[in-house]
């Protein structure tokens, strides 16, 4: 039996519409840098409500206000960093993947590298997560390689035993980890 053209030609057509609806269904979702802009843009704007509204105060009552606000700011600002560095060594692994001139290994290994790069960034917020769930107000994780650096904001005094607890819990999550560091920031 001999297929016409056209048969053929449509065939490829829905063949590729699958195919492509399949990736558009698993791949994962991704956040809009459009976003990040304009959450920058709205701390700026507190940043400069929060001065005018410190020294109104401080001129009314003469009492200093604390905010946790200035805390929370520099871990979004090391995570949106950290987010935008590797949204950008993703955009180069992707490069190179669409790349048609270079040999399929080389390819592979920038997929491998995607792959391990959305591991690390699901290990880290899901290690964040559960340091929270430990009393503690907020955590940052950043793994580079066999490195895990780990700051922790709390309101209590932390020991030794805590760290330890905390650095346990990254190494059975991460198993790979050569160095865990773990330095807590006391809430102003």
């Amino acid at each position: 039996m001999l297929l016409k053209k056209q048969t053929v030609w449509l065939l490829t057509m829905l063949s590729l519409v699958v195919v492509l609806s399949v990736y558009y269904i698993t791949t994962p979702e991704q956040k809009s840098n459009e976003l990040a802009a304009v959450k920058q843009e709205e701390k700026a704007d507190q940043k400069e409500t929060k001065t005018d509204t410190k020294t109104d105060t401080e001129a009314k009552d003469g009492d200093t206000i604390i905010s946790q606000v200035a805390g929370d700011e520099e871990f979004e600002a090391l995570r949106l960093k950290l987010q935008d560095e590797r949204s950008e060594l993703k955009e180069q692994l992707n490069a190179v993947v669409a790349t048609t001139n270079l040999p399929a290994d080389e390819r592979s290994e920038a997929v491998d590298q995607m792959k391990k790069l959305n591991e690390i960034a699901q290990k880290e917020e899901m290690l964040e997560t559960l340091i929270k769930a430990m009393n503690y107000e907020d955590a940052l994780v950043r793994a580079d390689g066999s490195t895990v650096k780990i700051i922790v904001k709390s309101n209590k005094e932390s020991s030794k035993s805590e760290a330890n607890a905390i650095i346990q819990m990254v190494k059975k999550e991460i198993g790979e980890t050569n160095y865990v560091a773990v330095e807590f920031q006391p809430t102003k």
